[in-house]
Protein backbone atom coordinates (compact mmCIF):
# COMPACT_ATOMS: atom_id res chain seq x y z
CA UNK A 1 0.00 0.00 0.00
CA UNK A 2 2.58 2.15 1.15
CA UNK A 3 4.22 1.81 -2.49
CA UNK A 4 1.51 2.15 -4.33
CA UNK A 5 0.59 5.25 -2.81
CA UNK A 6 4.15 6.83 -3.02
CA UNK A 7 3.82 5.94 -7.06
CA UNK A 8 0.69 7.73 -6.91
CA UNK A 9 2.36 10.55 -5.39
CA UNK A 10 4.97 10.13 -8.12
CA UNK A 11 2.72 10.85 -10.95
CA UNK A 12 0.42 13.53 -9.53
CA UNK A 13 3.40 15.57 -8.95
CA UNK A 14 5.27 15.03 -12.81
CA UNK A 15 1.62 15.33 -14.15
CA UNK A 16 1.50 18.78 -12.56
CA UNK A 17 4.65 19.81 -14.06
CA UNK A 18 3.46 18.52 -17.71
CA UNK A 19 0.50 20.24 -17.31
CA UNK A 20 2.29 23.57 -16.38
CA UNK A 21 4.71 23.21 -18.99
CA UNK A 22 1.45 23.03 -21.78
CA UNK A 23 -0.61 25.56 -20.29
CA UNK A 24 2.27 28.07 -21.12
CA UNK A 25 3.26 26.92 -24.05
CA UNK A 26 -1.15 26.99 -25.52
CA UNK A 27 -1.83 29.96 -24.05
CA UNK A 28 -0.41 32.61 -26.11
CA UNK A 29 1.91 34.02 -23.53
CA UNK A 30 5.67 32.69 -23.37
CA UNK A 31 6.85 29.75 -23.20
CA UNK A 32 8.94 28.32 -20.51
CA UNK A 33 11.96 28.48 -22.85
CA UNK A 34 10.81 32.14 -23.66
CA UNK A 35 10.66 33.54 -20.34
CA UNK A 36 13.82 31.76 -18.99
CA UNK A 37 16.45 33.19 -21.67
CA UNK A 38 20.12 32.00 -20.38
CA UNK A 39 19.14 30.53 -17.22
CA UNK A 40 21.44 27.53 -17.11
CA UNK A 41 19.98 23.91 -16.58
CA UNK A 42 19.52 24.08 -13.33
CA UNK A 43 17.75 27.28 -12.64
CA UNK A 44 15.15 26.66 -15.45
CA UNK A 45 14.19 23.22 -13.99
CA UNK A 46 13.80 25.55 -10.21
CA UNK A 47 12.17 28.01 -12.27
CA UNK A 48 9.55 24.97 -14.00
CA UNK A 49 9.01 23.85 -10.19
CA UNK A 50 7.96 26.94 -9.31
CA UNK A 51 5.15 27.37 -12.08
CA UNK A 52 3.98 24.37 -11.22
CA UNK A 53 3.92 25.45 -7.79
CA UNK A 54 5.30 22.36 -6.86
CA UNK A 55 8.38 24.82 -4.53
CA UNK A 56 6.11 24.92 -2.03
CA UNK A 57 5.40 20.99 -1.43
CA UNK A 58 7.36 19.24 1.16
CA UNK A 59 9.46 17.13 -1.15
CA UNK A 60 9.93 20.94 -3.70
CA UNK A 61 11.21 22.26 -0.29
CA UNK A 62 13.44 19.69 0.63
CA UNK A 63 14.68 19.21 -3.06
CA UNK A 64 15.96 23.00 -3.12
CA UNK A 65 17.58 23.03 0.68
CA UNK A 66 19.62 20.02 -0.44
CA UNK A 67 20.47 22.10 -3.28
CA UNK A 68 22.08 24.93 -1.25
CA UNK A 69 22.85 23.21 1.59
CA UNK A 70 25.49 21.50 -0.29
CA UNK A 71 26.99 24.42 -1.27
CA UNK A 72 28.41 24.78 2.33
CA UNK A 73 29.93 21.61 2.58
CA UNK A 74 33.60 21.15 3.20
CA UNK A 75 34.59 17.73 1.82
CA UNK A 76 37.45 18.22 0.07
CA UNK A 77 38.74 15.83 -2.45
CA UNK A 78 42.24 15.52 -4.03
CA UNK A 79 42.37 14.90 -7.53
CA UNK A 80 42.15 12.80 -10.01
CA UNK A 81 38.61 11.52 -8.11
CA UNK A 82 36.07 9.10 -9.07
CA UNK A 83 33.00 8.73 -6.88
CA UNK A 84 30.12 6.46 -7.25
CA UNK A 85 26.52 7.36 -5.43
CA UNK A 86 23.05 6.56 -5.15
CA UNK A 87 20.15 8.63 -4.62
CA UNK A 88 16.13 7.64 -3.73
CA UNK A 89 13.39 9.09 -5.42
CA UNK A 90 11.41 9.36 -1.60
CA UNK A 91 14.50 11.40 -0.19
CA UNK A 92 15.87 14.48 -2.74
CA UNK A 93 19.34 14.99 -2.14
CA UNK A 94 22.63 16.51 -3.88
CA UNK A 95 25.87 15.90 -3.85
CA UNK A 96 28.96 18.09 -3.50
CA UNK A 97 32.69 18.16 -4.09
CA UNK A 98 35.26 20.49 -3.15
CA UNK A 99 38.68 20.81 -4.44
CA UNK A 100 41.71 23.04 -5.24
CA UNK A 101 43.52 24.05 -8.66
CA UNK A 102 45.70 25.66 -9.58
CA UNK A 103 46.50 28.50 -12.42
CA UNK A 104 47.37 27.07 -15.78
CA UNK A 105 45.20 23.82 -15.49
CA UNK A 106 42.49 22.35 -16.96
CA UNK A 107 39.78 20.29 -15.22
CA UNK A 108 37.48 17.91 -16.71
CA UNK A 109 34.10 17.17 -14.67
CA UNK A 110 32.15 14.34 -15.99
CA UNK A 111 28.84 12.39 -14.55
CA UNK A 112 26.72 9.36 -15.68
CA UNK A 113 23.69 8.16 -14.05
CA UNK A 114 21.82 4.47 -14.08
CA UNK A 115 18.25 4.47 -13.63
CA UNK A 116 15.52 2.08 -14.56
CA UNK A 117 13.56 5.40 -15.84
CA UNK A 118 15.55 8.28 -17.69
CA UNK A 119 16.57 10.94 -15.36
CA UNK A 120 18.82 14.53 -15.47
CA UNK A 121 21.21 15.28 -13.65
CA UNK A 122 21.96 18.69 -12.82
CA UNK A 123 25.57 19.54 -13.05
CA UNK A 124 27.03 22.77 -11.75
CA UNK A 125 30.65 24.34 -11.26
CA UNK A 126 31.23 26.79 -8.83
CA UNK A 127 34.43 29.08 -7.37
CA UNK A 128 34.65 29.52 -3.87
CA UNK A 129 35.53 32.05 -1.23
CA UNK A 130 35.95 31.15 2.14
CA UNK A 131 34.34 32.33 5.31
CA UNK A 132 31.36 31.87 7.25
CA UNK A 133 28.84 31.55 5.50
CA UNK A 134 31.26 31.03 2.62
CA UNK A 135 30.27 32.12 -0.54
CA UNK A 136 29.97 30.33 -4.10
CA UNK A 137 30.19 32.28 -7.43
CA UNK A 138 28.48 30.07 -10.35
CA UNK A 139 31.38 29.30 -13.13
CA UNK A 140 29.96 26.93 -15.32
CA UNK A 141 27.29 24.25 -16.13
CA UNK A 142 26.89 21.00 -18.16
CA UNK A 143 24.21 20.20 -20.50
CA UNK A 144 22.03 17.39 -18.91
CA UNK A 145 22.55 15.38 -21.86
CA UNK A 146 26.47 15.04 -22.22
CA UNK A 147 26.92 16.01 -18.15
CA UNK A 148 30.73 17.20 -18.87
CA UNK A 149 32.50 20.34 -18.17
CA UNK A 150 35.59 21.68 -19.21
CA UNK A 151 37.67 24.60 -17.37
CA UNK A 152 40.11 26.65 -17.53
CA UNK A 153 41.41 27.51 -14.18
CA UNK A 154 42.14 31.25 -13.45
CA UNK A 155 43.46 31.46 -9.90
CA UNK A 156 44.46 29.58 -7.81
CA UNK A 157 41.45 28.48 -5.26
CA UNK A 158 38.98 26.03 -3.89
CA UNK A 159 36.27 24.83 -6.47
CA UNK A 160 33.34 22.86 -5.90
CA UNK A 161 31.07 20.62 -8.03
CA UNK A 162 26.99 20.15 -7.49
CA UNK A 163 25.14 17.25 -8.94
CA UNK A 164 21.67 17.30 -8.47
CA UNK A 165 19.56 14.37 -9.84
CA UNK A 166 15.06 15.63 -10.36
CA UNK A 167 12.84 15.03 -8.10
CA UNK A 168 11.25 11.64 -8.01
CA UNK A 169 13.75 9.48 -9.58
CA UNK A 170 16.01 6.81 -8.18
CA UNK A 171 19.67 5.69 -9.52
CA UNK A 172 23.20 5.45 -9.33
CA UNK A 173 25.83 8.00 -10.52
CA UNK A 174 29.28 8.13 -11.22
CA UNK A 175 30.90 11.34 -11.28
CA UNK A 176 35.08 12.21 -12.15
CA UNK A 177 37.04 15.10 -11.37
CA UNK A 178 40.57 14.50 -13.31
CA UNK A 179 42.95 18.00 -13.65
CA UNK A 180 44.94 18.28 -17.21
CA UNK A 181 47.50 20.69 -18.44
CA UNK A 182 46.39 24.12 -20.47
CA UNK A 183 49.02 24.02 -23.12
CA UNK A 184 51.02 21.15 -24.54
CA UNK A 185 54.42 20.78 -23.56
CA UNK A 186 57.38 23.50 -25.22
CA UNK A 187 59.96 20.59 -25.55
CA UNK A 188 59.49 17.92 -27.56
CA UNK A 189 59.87 14.00 -27.00
CA UNK A 190 60.12 15.56 -23.07
CA UNK A 191 58.04 15.68 -20.20
CA UNK A 192 57.67 16.28 -16.43
CA UNK A 193 61.17 14.75 -15.51
CA UNK A 194 62.49 17.25 -17.90
CA UNK A 195 61.98 20.28 -15.33
CA UNK A 196 64.90 20.93 -13.34
CA UNK A 197 64.42 24.62 -12.35
CA UNK A 198 61.04 25.54 -11.04
CA UNK A 199 59.67 29.12 -10.37
CA UNK A 200 61.09 30.85 -7.16
CA UNK A 201 64.37 29.46 -7.63
CA UNK A 202 66.88 31.94 -6.40
CA UNK A 203 68.75 33.48 -9.24
CA UNK A 204 72.21 35.86 -9.18
CA UNK A 205 73.02 35.15 -5.31
CA UNK A 206 69.53 35.91 -4.21
CA UNK A 207 69.34 39.47 -6.09
CA UNK A 208 66.04 37.99 -8.30
CA UNK A 209 63.79 34.86 -8.37
CA UNK A 210 63.12 32.46 -11.40
CA UNK A 211 60.19 33.96 -13.64
CA UNK A 212 59.74 30.45 -15.03
CA UNK A 213 60.91 26.71 -15.99
CA UNK A 214 63.86 25.65 -16.86
CA UNK A 215 63.55 22.15 -19.65
CA UNK A 216 66.60 20.48 -20.15
CA UNK A 217 66.99 18.52 -23.35
CA UNK A 218 70.15 17.94 -25.45
CA UNK A 219 71.15 21.02 -28.30
CA UNK A 220 69.07 21.34 -31.12
CA UNK A 221 66.29 19.39 -29.61
CA UNK A 222 62.93 21.18 -31.06
CA UNK A 223 61.35 23.69 -29.14
CA UNK A 224 58.12 23.32 -30.31
CA UNK A 225 54.57 25.69 -29.87
CA UNK A 226 52.49 24.81 -26.69
CA UNK A 227 49.28 26.47 -28.15
CA UNK A 228 47.40 28.00 -31.43
CA UNK A 229 49.03 31.58 -31.81
CA UNK A 230 51.07 34.23 -33.20
CA UNK A 231 54.62 34.61 -32.94
CA UNK A 232 54.94 38.46 -31.94
CA UNK A 233 58.74 38.64 -31.38
CA UNK A 234 61.87 37.38 -32.62
CA UNK A 235 65.17 38.69 -30.61
CA UNK A 236 68.26 38.55 -29.18
CA UNK A 237 68.77 39.86 -25.58
CA UNK A 238 71.77 39.68 -23.35
CA UNK A 239 69.79 37.39 -20.69
CA UNK A 240 67.47 35.64 -22.82
CA UNK A 241 69.92 35.24 -25.86
CA UNK A 242 67.84 34.20 -28.65
CA UNK A 243 64.32 34.35 -28.00
CA UNK A 244 60.49 33.71 -29.12
CA UNK A 245 57.52 35.10 -28.30
CA UNK A 246 54.32 33.46 -28.93
CA UNK A 247 50.76 35.45 -28.17
CA UNK A 248 48.32 32.57 -26.98
CA UNK A 249 45.25 33.33 -29.04
CA UNK A 250 42.73 31.63 -26.64
CA UNK A 251 43.86 33.25 -23.58
CA UNK A 252 45.71 36.35 -24.80
CA UNK A 253 48.76 35.55 -22.49
CA UNK A 254 52.40 35.75 -24.10
CA UNK A 255 54.50 32.69 -24.08
CA UNK A 256 58.10 33.22 -23.95
CA UNK A 257 60.82 30.58 -25.52
CA UNK A 258 64.70 31.74 -24.09
CA UNK A 259 68.08 30.55 -24.39
CA UNK A 260 67.70 28.88 -28.32
CA UNK A 261 70.42 27.60 -30.38
CA UNK A 262 68.42 28.57 -33.32
CA UNK A 263 65.14 30.67 -33.77
CA UNK A 264 62.89 28.66 -37.15
CA UNK A 265 59.80 31.25 -37.22
CA UNK A 266 59.34 35.21 -38.22
CA UNK A 267 57.62 37.97 -36.13
CA UNK A 268 54.25 37.85 -37.68
CA UNK A 269 53.66 34.39 -38.35
CA UNK A 270 50.94 31.84 -37.08
CA UNK A 271 51.79 28.58 -35.71
CA UNK A 272 49.63 25.96 -34.58
CA UNK A 273 50.28 23.34 -31.66
CA UNK A 274 53.37 21.06 -31.77
CA UNK A 275 54.57 23.33 -34.42
CA UNK A 276 58.70 24.08 -34.37
CA UNK A 277 59.75 27.73 -33.13
CA UNK A 278 63.53 26.83 -32.50
CA UNK A 279 66.01 24.22 -31.39
CA UNK A 280 67.36 24.39 -27.65
CA UNK A 281 70.35 25.55 -26.60
CA UNK A 282 71.94 27.55 -24.11
CA UNK A 283 72.10 31.71 -25.75
CA UNK A 284 72.03 34.87 -23.25
CA UNK A 285 73.56 34.66 -19.57
CA UNK A 286 72.69 30.49 -19.98
CA UNK A 287 76.30 29.78 -21.77
CA UNK A 288 77.99 28.44 -19.02
CA UNK A 289 74.81 25.79 -18.28
CA UNK A 290 74.03 22.63 -20.13
CA UNK A 291 71.29 23.16 -22.76
CA UNK A 292 67.90 23.93 -21.77
CA UNK A 293 64.93 26.08 -22.70
CA UNK A 294 64.10 28.68 -20.55
CA UNK A 295 59.92 28.52 -20.32
CA UNK A 296 57.44 31.79 -19.25
CA UNK A 297 54.39 32.82 -19.54
CA UNK A 298 53.40 36.43 -19.22
CA UNK A 299 49.77 37.91 -18.81
CA UNK A 300 48.36 41.35 -19.24
CA UNK A 301 48.68 43.50 -16.19
CA UNK A 302 50.01 41.14 -14.46
CA UNK A 303 53.46 40.14 -15.79
CA UNK A 304 55.14 36.81 -14.73
CA UNK A 305 53.22 33.75 -13.87
CA UNK A 306 54.01 30.32 -12.84
CA UNK A 307 54.21 28.05 -15.82
CA UNK A 308 54.30 24.83 -14.07
CA UNK A 309 50.94 24.08 -13.49
CA UNK A 310 50.13 24.89 -17.72
CA UNK A 311 52.17 22.27 -18.62
CA UNK A 312 52.42 19.31 -15.69
CA UNK A 313 50.59 15.87 -16.84
CA UNK A 314 49.62 14.19 -13.77
CA UNK A 315 50.73 11.37 -13.22
CA UNK A 316 48.30 9.89 -10.45
CA UNK A 317 45.63 7.67 -12.07
CA UNK A 318 42.12 7.05 -10.53
CA UNK A 319 41.53 4.58 -7.99
CA UNK A 320 38.85 1.80 -9.14
CA UNK A 321 36.26 1.15 -6.69
CA UNK A 322 37.12 -1.20 -4.21
CA UNK A 323 34.35 -1.42 -2.02
CA UNK A 324 31.23 -2.96 -2.49
CA UNK A 325 28.41 -1.18 -4.68
CA UNK A 326 25.46 -2.83 -3.07
CA UNK A 327 26.09 -1.05 -0.43
CA UNK A 328 25.19 2.13 -2.09
CA UNK A 329 22.02 3.74 -0.59
CA UNK A 330 21.95 1.19 2.52
CA UNK A 331 21.72 1.29 6.25
CA UNK A 332 25.29 0.15 7.27
CA UNK A 333 26.93 0.17 10.89
CA UNK A 334 30.41 1.02 12.08
CA UNK A 335 32.24 -2.48 12.95
CA UNK A 336 34.69 -1.59 15.41
CA UNK A 337 35.54 0.94 18.33
CA UNK A 338 36.19 4.42 17.59
CA UNK A 339 36.22 4.72 13.89
CA UNK A 340 37.26 8.39 12.41
CA UNK A 341 35.30 9.50 9.65
CA UNK A 342 37.24 12.66 7.85
CA UNK A 343 36.61 15.02 5.53
CA UNK A 344 38.28 13.47 2.74
CA UNK A 345 39.21 9.59 1.28
CA UNK A 346 42.63 10.12 3.00
CA UNK A 347 43.87 8.48 6.03
CA UNK A 348 45.53 12.08 6.94
CA UNK A 349 42.14 13.76 5.53
CA UNK A 350 41.07 16.74 8.16
CA UNK A 351 38.86 14.50 10.91
CA UNK A 352 35.36 15.10 11.01
CA UNK A 353 34.33 12.90 14.09
CA UNK A 354 34.41 9.57 15.92
CA UNK A 355 31.94 6.84 15.99
CA UNK A 356 31.65 3.89 18.14
CA UNK A 357 30.99 0.53 17.32
CA UNK A 358 27.75 -0.33 16.19
CA UNK A 359 26.55 3.96 15.16
CA UNK A 360 24.73 3.66 12.26
CA UNK A 361 25.55 4.99 8.90
CA UNK A 362 23.86 5.19 5.56
CA UNK A 363 26.25 4.77 2.81
CA UNK A 364 25.52 7.16 -0.44
CA UNK A 365 28.68 6.44 -2.40
CA UNK A 366 31.88 5.22 -2.52
CA UNK A 367 35.64 5.95 -3.91
CA UNK A 368 38.49 3.58 -4.03
CA UNK A 369 38.48 1.89 -0.41
CA UNK A 370 36.22 4.71 1.47
CA UNK A 371 32.53 5.15 1.87
CA UNK A 372 31.04 8.29 1.69
CA UNK A 373 28.06 8.14 4.53
CA UNK A 374 25.51 9.84 6.12
CA UNK A 375 25.77 10.14 9.35
CA UNK A 376 22.58 10.65 11.20
CA UNK A 377 22.89 14.11 11.88
CA UNK A 378 22.97 15.30 8.45
CA UNK A 379 26.19 15.89 8.30
CA UNK A 380 28.98 13.45 5.71
CA UNK A 381 32.39 12.26 5.59
CA UNK A 382 34.41 9.33 4.48
CA UNK A 383 34.75 6.08 6.46
CA UNK A 384 37.15 3.43 5.29
CA UNK A 385 35.28 0.19 4.00
CA UNK A 386 36.94 -2.07 6.29
CA UNK A 387 35.03 0.03 9.01
CA UNK A 388 32.03 -0.74 8.09
CA UNK A 389 29.51 -3.54 7.95
CA UNK A 390 26.11 -4.67 6.46
CA UNK A 391 23.13 -4.96 9.00
CA UNK A 392 22.07 -8.31 7.72
CA UNK A 393 23.19 -9.74 11.09
CA UNK A 394 21.02 -8.33 13.67
CA UNK A 395 22.22 -7.38 17.08
CA UNK A 396 19.47 -8.84 19.05
CA UNK A 397 15.84 -8.93 19.62
CA UNK A 398 14.21 -6.30 21.81
CA UNK A 399 10.75 -6.90 23.63
CA UNK A 400 8.73 -3.85 24.05
CA UNK A 401 7.07 -3.16 27.10
CA UNK A 402 5.19 -0.03 26.24
CA UNK A 403 3.22 1.31 22.86
CA UNK A 404 6.12 3.16 21.00
CA UNK A 405 6.31 5.35 18.25
CA UNK A 406 8.81 4.46 15.19
CA UNK A 407 10.53 7.60 13.98
CA UNK A 408 12.32 8.50 10.91
CA UNK A 409 15.39 10.36 12.61
CA UNK A 410 17.61 9.66 15.87
CA UNK A 411 15.49 13.26 17.13
CA UNK A 412 13.41 14.01 20.02
CA UNK A 413 10.75 16.03 17.16
CA UNK A 414 11.41 12.81 14.63
CA UNK A 415 8.64 12.56 12.40
CA UNK A 416 6.48 9.01 13.46
CA UNK A 417 6.33 6.32 10.74
CA UNK A 418 4.62 3.21 12.76
CA UNK A 419 3.71 2.40 16.09
CA UNK A 420 4.92 -0.51 17.95
CA UNK A 421 2.29 -2.13 20.90
CA UNK A 422 3.49 -3.04 23.88
CA UNK A 423 4.70 -6.94 23.79
CA UNK A 424 5.46 -6.62 20.45
CA UNK A 425 9.58 -7.59 19.56
CA UNK A 426 12.10 -4.99 17.09
CA UNK A 427 15.17 -6.53 15.30
CA UNK A 428 17.78 -4.36 16.82
CA UNK A 429 20.58 -3.15 14.15
CA UNK A 430 22.42 -0.35 14.67
CA UNK A 431 22.25 2.69 17.39
CA UNK A 432 23.28 5.86 17.76
CA UNK A 433 23.22 8.17 20.28
CA UNK A 434 19.98 7.30 22.53
CA UNK A 435 18.45 6.01 20.26
CA UNK A 436 18.09 2.09 18.37
CA UNK A 437 17.88 1.69 14.69
CA UNK A 438 15.50 -1.19 14.98
CA UNK A 439 13.08 -3.33 12.12
CA UNK A 440 9.27 -4.11 13.05
CA UNK A 441 7.59 -7.31 12.39
CA UNK A 442 5.92 -5.20 9.15
CA UNK A 443 9.36 -4.23 7.85
CA UNK A 444 9.37 -1.04 9.24
CA UNK A 445 12.81 0.32 9.48
CA UNK A 446 13.12 3.33 12.39
CA UNK A 447 14.30 4.41 15.29
CA UNK A 448 13.65 3.91 18.78
CA UNK A 449 14.22 5.74 21.73
CA UNK A 450 16.33 4.04 24.25
CA UNK A 451 14.78 2.95 27.77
Amino acid sequence: MKNANFNLKILNILSSIVLAVFIISCSGKPTIKALLGKQTPYEKYVQSLRMAKLHQSGLGQDWLLAGNKVLQDSLLLPIPFEETGYFQAEKPAAFSYNFKAREGESIRIAAHSKAREEVKLFLDLFEVEDGRPRKVKHLKSADTIALQINYRVKEDLTYLVRLQPELLRSGSYTISIVSQPSLGFPVQGKGNSAIQSVWGDVRDNGARRHEGIDIFAPRGTPAIAATKGMVTRVDETPIGGKVVWLNDDLTNQHLYYAHLDTQLVQSGQQVVPGQVLGLVGNTGNARTTVPHLHFGIYRSGRGAVDPYPFVYTPTQKISPLQISAAQLGQWARISKKDVNVRLSPDKNGSLLTSLNKHTAVQIIGGTSTWYRVLLPTGQSGYILGANVESLQKPLNNLKITAATEILTEPLPDGTPINQVKASSTVTVLANYNNYLLVKTADGTLGWLLAV
